[in-house]
C-alpha cells in the first residue's frame, strides 16, 4: 500500500513540475505559500475576528483550532512519522523557496488552512467563499514548490476538517451563545 502511495505521490509531483511550471506560477506560488507560513494569514484573521463583537467567538474558536493543529500536526505527527520531503530525496528540481528543515507529513500549511477554512465556513458561509479557495491555493503551492507530497496534503486536509469540525462543535455544545445565556437568565428572573 505504501508503495502505491509513493508511486502516486511522485507521479503527481512530476506531472505538476513537467506540465504546470511557468514564470507566472514561479512568481506567484512562493508568495501564496508565504501566506501559510506559520499559519500567519489565519492567525491574523482570528485576531481580526476577536477584535469584532459579532465574530469574537469564532475568532477564539479559530485560534484554538490552529493551536490544536500545531500540537497534532507539527509537534506530534511530524516527529512520529518523520517523513522526508521530496526536495530532500530528489535534488533535480531547483527550489523557489528556502529548503524546509522539518519533516513533510502532515503538511502544516494545508492543515492550518483547512482548519481555518472549516471554522470560517461554519461561522459564516460568506467567509468560506474566500477561505476555501485560499486554502486550496496554499495547499497546491506546497506541491508546486516541490516541498511536499500529495499524500501529505490530502491527509492534512482530512485532519484539518476533522479538527475544525471538532473544535467548532465542541465549543458550540459546551459554551452557549451570549443570546442563549441572556435569554435563559431573563426567563429565570
Amino acid at each position: 500500500m505504501l508503495e502505491i502511495i509513493s508511486t502516486y505521490d511522485w507521479a503527481v509531483l512530476h506531472w505538476i513540475h513537467n506540465t504546470l511550471t511557468c514564470a507566472v506560477l514561479d512568481y506567484l506560488m512562493p508568495k501564496i505559500t508565504e501566506l501559510g507560513n506559520g499559519g500567519i494569514i489565519w492567525i491574523l484573521v482570528g485576531v481580526v475576528l476577536i477584535a469584532t463583537k459579532q465574530y469574537r467567538r469564532y475568532g477564539i474558536i479559530l485560534i484554538v483550532g490552529l493551536v490544536l493543529g500545531v500540537m497534532v500536526g507539527n509537534v506530534f505527527l511530524k516527529n512520529l512519522i518523520a517523513r522526508s520531503r521530496p526536495c530532500w530525496i530528489d535534488h533535480s528540481v531547483a527550489l523557489l523557496i528556502a529548503k524546509p528543515l522539518d519533516y513533510s507529513f502532515p503538511q502544516g500549511h494545508t492543515l492550518a488552512s483547512v482548519i481555518a477554512a472549516t471554522i470560517l465556513t461554519l461561522s459564516n458561509k460568506k467567509f468560506g467563499y474566500i477561505a476555501i479557495p485560499l486554502a486550496i491555493l496554499i495547499a497546491f503551492s506546497r506541491l508546486y514548490l516541490y516541498v511536499h507530497f500529495p499524500s501529505d496534503v490530502l491527509v492534512a486536509g482530512f485532519i484539518g476538517v476533522t479538527i475544525g469540525l471538532l473544535v467548532f462543535n465542541v465549543e458550540k455544545k459546551f459554551i452557549p451563545e451570549e443570546k442563549e445565556v441572556k435569554l435563559k437568565s431573563n426567563i429565570t428572573t
